[in-house]
């Protein structure tokens, strides 16, 4: 590494730790001439940016930020944290770059969002698949909401499996409680 003050090419590291949450590496390094002290940051060097193909097969650059904004406009005047938002964000982003490496359709991520907005808002998923989907017509929004009610039916049918305290009712065969609760 060649140092910023009098551009010796010798030096040694000081102190080596993770930085920006394991993104890159920071080395406080030393000069071997002047012995003055400079910080570096090692980064995985990204080749080719991954793209986004449109509905009508132009492509552009990946942009998170766009995820970004669909969500606070879906989330418009909901009680969703801005924590929530952003680990929904954060969680699509790991999940588009783990499966694609090149190209990836808005249909992919659209319905990745989407699924996860379901479970973080109702309305809210609803204020994003109007867009998403492309509904046609009224019916095609009470679809969605008729098919959203039956899920949150069936969570809560399944909610009644378990106790009040949320532990159980147990399993088949184990002996009764001794103080009944």
């Amino acid at each position: 590494m060649i140092c910023p003050y009098c551009g010796c090419e010798e030096g040694r590291v000081i102190d080596s730790r993770a930085s920006e949450g394991g993104a890159a590496i920071r080395r406080r390094r030393q000069c071997s001439d002047c012995e003055r002290r400079f910080t570096t940051y090692e980064r995985i060097e990204e080749g080719a940016k991954l793209m986004v193909v449109k509905h009508d097969g132009r492509r552009e650059a990946f942009d998170i930020v766009k995820i970004r904004r669909a969500l606070d406009l879906a989330c418009g005047k909901r009680p969703v944290a801005d924590s929530a938002k952003q680990r929904l964000v954060e969680v699509v982003d790991d999940a588009i770059h783990r499966e694609f490496d090149r190209e990836v359709g808005t249909t992919h991520i659209g319905r990745l969002v989407a699924n996860h907005l379901r479970d973080l808002d109702e309305i809210a998923y609803i204020r994003f698949a109007s867009e998403y989907e492309e509904f046609k017509s009224v019916g095609d929004i009470l679809d969605t909401v008729r098919q959203l009610s039956e899920r949150i039916h069936d969570a809560k049918d399944q909610q009644q499996l378990f106790d009040s305290d949320g532990a159980g009712p147990g399993r088949p065969g184990d002996p009764p409680d001794p103080e009944g609760s």
